[in-house]
């Protein structure tokens, strides 16, 4: 009885995995400034691949205190509260880009825009052709996750739920595709131009977030063929549609600004 649970917190046993995460970073940031400096790929491959174990691993543990039984009430708004917060620090993160852009849109450097915006040596890329396509296709990725979302949350239809994820997974793959094949017929490149940084460096974040939440979907595709979800608990869910909604909203900004406003 000395060792009775009652109270509705989660109490985590000890964990390595923090401090493997921490060295595995400075590893792979130290490794891509080396890569940088001619010195070659390989350390910041080595942090990249341990820092891919403990996401791997970490989660692993999550998803089986979530099976356990292990999120309570109590528990399971500390985790919504702080994927809000995450998402929050992400939305700074964007913005950042969004500040360059508009700052070199607004009052373009002489040395390196002639006073024009967008430089005259850029041909930017049409808003009404593949952009907008993939506007399209990212949208109804949205749409497919929050179908999925609705039919766990309201109807606990396991059919509907696994046919929106693979709808929202194969959606999110294309528009990854489309995304790499404009980069591949991009008239300007990355270096020697503060557009072509401020492009790239805003929409290649956007895809790898892309990339990153159609993992994150399909893991929950998995979890769902597994069970794992009731319309009761289904944290990992919420939290992998609340990420989706995101990457469509800072996917529209982009394509205002940068594509249509930026051309």
């Amino acid at each position: 009885m000395a060792h009775a649970k009652n109270h509705d917190y989660h109490i985590l046993t000890p964990s390595v995995l923090p401090f493997m995460g921490a060295v595995a970073a400075f590893v792979m940031l130290f490794g891509a400034v080396l890569w940088m400096h001619d010195r070659g790929p390989w350390m910041f491959l080595i942090g990249f691949a341990i820092v891919g174990y403990v996401m791997f691993s970490w989660w692993s543990e999550v998803v089986a205190e979530a099976i356990a039984g292990d999120h309570t009430p109590v528990v399971a708004i500390g985790l919504r509260y702080g994927f809000i917060l995450f998402i929050m620090s992400e939305v700074m993160f964007f913005s950042a880009w969004f500040w360059s852009f508009f700052k070199h849109a607004m009052y373009p450097m002489e040395q390196f825009s002639q006073g024009a915006w967008p430089p005259p040596s850029i041909e930017p890329f049409n808003p009404w052709h593949l952009p907008l396509i993939n506007t399209l296709i990212l949208l109804c990725s949205g749409a497919a996750a929050t179908w999925a979302h609705h039919a766990l949350v309201h109807e606990n239809n396991r059919k509907d739920i696994k046919s929106g994820l693979i709808l929202a997974i194969v959606l999110g793959a294309l528009f990854t595709f489309f995304q790499a094949y404009e980069y591949s017929h991009a008239a300007f490149g990355f270096s020697g131009n503060i557009y072509g940084a401020n492009f790239f460096m805003a929409t290649g974040f956007h895809g790898a977030h892309v990339i990153i939440g159609t993992i994150f979907l399909f893991v929950c595709y998995m979890r769902t063929r597994a069970g794992h979800f009731t319309p009761e608990n289904h944290i990992g869910f919420e939290a992998a549609a609340w990420y989706w909604h995101f990457v469509d909203v800072v996917w529209l900004f982009l394509f205002a600004a940068v594509y249509i406003w930026g051309s």
